[in-house]
């Protein structure tokens, strides 16, 4: 891995020395199950006598032909880069190679499905990837045109980013699909997908009037779940939505919308042909969390197409740009143009939530992040990049006002089209528009890292009448900055059995203290929420007294968003170790029933669980956990029929069940001996049963195959593999690690399938020993895996669970003694962060 990354400084010399016109790519996929044949020719300019590199990673190079001038392939090429010297003003290149399919996700992945035994095949580009499929100058600012030549079986369907051409026979069983020249496009939104995919097309109308073909695909063997109609219809109230906001018709020919298999992401914005993880094609029922995500997934990547496409970062340190804007954008189209209307509650549960958490990690870094190498991409693909940077836009709409954003970014899309940019040159359109100077802005939000963390001081006379009424901000002491900030308060109180906002105002906060004169005289509330309709990012506290009101009566706060900003609040003050965990956990199991925002509902029950197990001191933690079991079960039979809120009570309940009580339950609704009503036992639920089950011993092997022989298929194989590694003994342990460190050969999402089992213990002393063993191997799992497969190891067999001392001091002898990579570093890092999160919490849990 580390002879495959590229500096920045690099990127920004090859930039200075050359410009691209055009790439003819021609791919031969008809060589075996291994490689398959790619041949490049590029146009380009140069500083005549100037010597580059072009990327290619290959498994053999044939020939280099260099303005007419063959040039020996051992000698120019690394397997890495071809090394290009002596080059002319107009320079024309050809590069013949071996190209290898990849399992990982990355580059052209390669597929077998298990059900027919059909291949099929997708590209994963982002972020420097295109240089596994064809030669490239793999940097966003040397964007070119793509002509797109495919060979493949006669009776595959083949998509890229040009509308799919009528294939030419071109031997026995094969054909050659020959597409139309794309637009200027940087490489890394390019794409080819490839196999049996099943196909439904329709179409819409443009706001300029043209016939935009809609095309979904997904694979044979999952075309009976896949809801196309719904994905066109989505896809069409996207397009309506961002067309009149954007004032900018959708800049490409078609749009086809590819679920593809062992997908590493949600979804990955190819112009024109975006690719979907499968598991947004529902075999089985799935939370309202889920379907309401895979919109805001539809739109986010319908987004892209504008903002990233189009309009393209000059280097990655704008990647940030790219995606909060596609996160802020994706949820305000969600919110108004579909049936979604809670969207910006799920936004406050999800995307807020993970900024917050990523944001008081100590690898916490700027939005606007110094980015040297592809490594920093890498490991910043992070939660500043989406969720804090989607956060900030938010508070920054609400400061210029939403219809002066949306024209500015309408302006910078009529002026940079097609093109490359700096964040500065959004800003300039957005001060166009607003009026508004922004450059104190970006250097407060954009240039430092850290969030702020917001109080209420409130004092009262006798008769609870507010006498003085102030928000207090402070920050750590790594990150000082202290920020200004617009938001509401929010006072509630009890009314007939709900709690109700009865006086709200909205105010801009700055410095350590402001001052809320206009609240002084009112009677104090039962609970006073600060940041009221989320419009700020900031951590918010509640005070003593509306604490014990979200104890005693959160499930009475009408309002979904409301009940998320509480929530969150509650949640981030037991991860800071200022409450206690066996607090939080009473706050869940006494208000999470009547929960209707779907995704606030798993957040919660995920935060439970893990506060049950992990932050629960150790001699308190069993008896958590049992209650939680007890209680999530009890909620489950109390749950309306059939309803979202009965189907996840049921799924955690099997997560935390231990008691031979529980896994009986587990055992009778599994065979049937006990149902509830409007519960369907379905094929993922059943797996999840069954892992339950193993995991404590119940079950095992035998039930395990028995199940994987009953669904023989890709996710299939994923459950049999998680449930393999939870099997509760040191063998089946063992077994698991092997199967990851020993050997390479295990796909994506085997690869994640696998560790999520192996961290499921019930027992210390089954992971104990993994404490020495990944320190042993995590640097040469760095050096010799992918990306993907490094980083999901490296997080995924890191003994988390155990939340020790002996732990955290193995983490951080290590740290100590290897600062580099500094890639590697920082995911070790993180990881210790959270040893260090349980630790305080436990203690104060033990106060």
């Amino acid at each position: 891995m580390p002879g495959e990354n590229l500096t920045r400084i690099e990127a920004q010399e090859r930039k200075a020395l050359i410009s691209v016109s055009s790439y003819d790519v021609t791919l031969d996929l008809t060589q075996g199950a291994e490689t398959f044949l790619s041949t490049t020719t590029v146009r380009f300019t140069a500083s005549a006598g100037a010597s580059t590199f072009i990327d290619a990673i290959t498994r053999n190079v044939h020939s280099v032909l260099l303005n007419g001038v063959d040039l020996e392939p051992t000698s120019v090429s690394d397997g890495v880069r071809i090394q290009l010297d002596d080059l002319s003003d107009n320079n024309i290149l050809t590069v013949v190679a071996d190209a290898m399919y990849t399992n990982t996700g990355e580059g052209l992945h390669r597929f077998v499905d298990p059900v027919d035994g059909e291949v099929y095949l997708y590209s994963q580009f982002e972020v420097p990837d295109s240089r596994r499929v064809f030669a490239v100058f793999e940097q966003p600012d040397l964007k070119a045109t793509f002509t797109f030549t495919v060979t493949a079986p006669d009776y595959w369907q083949v998509i890229s980013n040009s509308p799919t051409p009528e294939p030419v026979a071109t031997g026995v069983g094969t054909a050659t699909w020959s597409f139309e020249t794309t637009p200027i496009l940087s490489s890394y939104v390019t794409a080819i997908v490839a196999g049996p995919y099943v196909a439904w097309h329709s179409e819409l109308t443009s706001s300029d009037g043209r016939v935009i073909p809609l095309g979904v695909f997904s694979r044979a063997s999952l075309a009976q779940y896949m809801d196309a109609d719904y994905v066109f219809d989505t896809t069409r109230k996207g397009f309506e939505f961002y067309e009149k906001a954007f004032a900018y018709p959708y800049p490409f020919t078609k749009y086809d919308q590819m679920f593809v298999p062992e997908f590493n992401a949600g979804a990955m914005e190819n112009a024109g042909a975006v690719t979907f993880t499968e598991s947004y094609v529902f075999r089985s029922k799935v939370t309202d969390a889920q379907r309401e995500r895979r919109v805001v997934t539809i739109l986010h990547e319908l987004a892209h197409m504008w903002f990233g496409d189009l309009v393209t970062m000059k280097w990655w340190n704008d990647l940030w740009l790219n995606e909060s804007f596609a996160e802020y954008i994706s949820t305000l189209a969600t919110a108004e143009a579909t049936e979604w209307h809670g969207a910006w509650a799920t936004f406050a549960s999800t995307e807020k939530s993970w900024a917050y958490r990523q944001d008081q990690l100590p690898s916490t870094h700027p939005i606007f992040a110094t980015i040297n190498d592809l490594d920093d991409v890498q490991v910043n693909f992070d939660g500043i990049t989406y969720a804090k940077g989607a956060s900030v836009l938010k508070q920054l709409v609400s400061w210029v006002g939403q219809e002066q954003f949306l024209a500015g970014v309408g302006q910078y899309f009529q002026k940079h089209a097609y093109s490359n940019t700096e964040l500065t040159d959004l800003l300039t359109e957005l001060e166009s528009t607003s009026g508004r100077d922004l450059a104190e802005w970006s250097a407060l939000w954009l240039e430092t890292a850290g969030v702020n963390t917001l109080r209420p001081e409130i004092e009262t006379d006798s008769d609870g009448v507010i006498t003085s009424f102030a928000i207090t901000q402070t920050a750590i002491a790594e990150y000082p900055t202290i920020r200004p900030h617009r938001l509401a308060v929010g006072f509630y109180n009890l009314h007939e059995g709900a709690l109700i906002r009865n006086h709200r105002v909205e105010l801009d906060v700055a410095g350590e203290k402001t001052r809320v004169d206009e609240l002084i005289g009112l009677s104090r509330p039962d609970l006073v929420l600060l940041n009221d309709d989320d419009l700020a990012y900031a951590k918010i506290r509640l005070d003593e007294l509306s604490l014990q009101t979200a104890i005693d009566h959160l499930a009475a706060i009408e309002d979904g968003l409301a009940r998320s900003i509480v929530w969150g609040s509650a949640w981030d003050a037991t991860r800071d170790a200022e409450t206690r965990p066996r607090d939080f956990v009473r706050l869940v199991l006494g208000n999470i029933a009547t929960e209707s925002e779907s995704t606030t509902l798993r957040t919660a029950l995920n935060q439970l669980v893990l506060t049950a197990k992990l932050y629960v001191a150790p001699s308190f933690s069993p008896e958590a956990v049992a209650h939680a079991a007890t209680e999530l079960w009890a909620l489950a039979r109390n749950a309306a029929p059939g309803s979202d809120e009965q189907f996840q009570f049921v799924k955690f309940f099997a997560a935390v069940a231990s008691s031979a009580e529980d896994l009986a339950i587990v055992t009778g609704l599994r065979d049937g001996s006990v149902a509830l009503d409007g519960l369907e036992i379905d094929t993922d639920l059943g797996w999840d049963l069954l892992t339950a089950l193993v995991a404590n011993g119940v079950a095992g092997e035998a039930e395990i195959a028995a199940a994987l022989a009953a669904d023989n298929t890709a996710t299939g194989a994923q459950s049999a593999a998680s449930a393999r590694a939870s099997i509760p003994t040191a063998e089946a342990k063992a077994a698991a690690w092997a199967s990851l460190v020993d050997t390479d050969r295990a796909s994506n999402l085997i690869v994640r399938a696998t560790t999520a089992g192996f961290q499921r213990s019930n027992d210390d002393a089954l992971l104990q020993p993994y404490i020495a063993k990944y320190f042993e191997v995590v640097k040469e799992l760095w050096e010799t895996r992918s990306y993907q497969i490094a980083a999901t190891l490296i997080t995924g067999l890191y003994p988390a669970g155990l939340a020790s001392q002996e732990l955290r001091d193995a983490t951080q002898a290590w740290l100590d003694t290897d600062p580099e990579p500094a890639a590697l570093r920082r995911l070790v890092v993180e990881n210790l962060a959270g040893v260090d999160r349980a630790l305080a919490a436990q203690a104060k849990d033990s106060d």
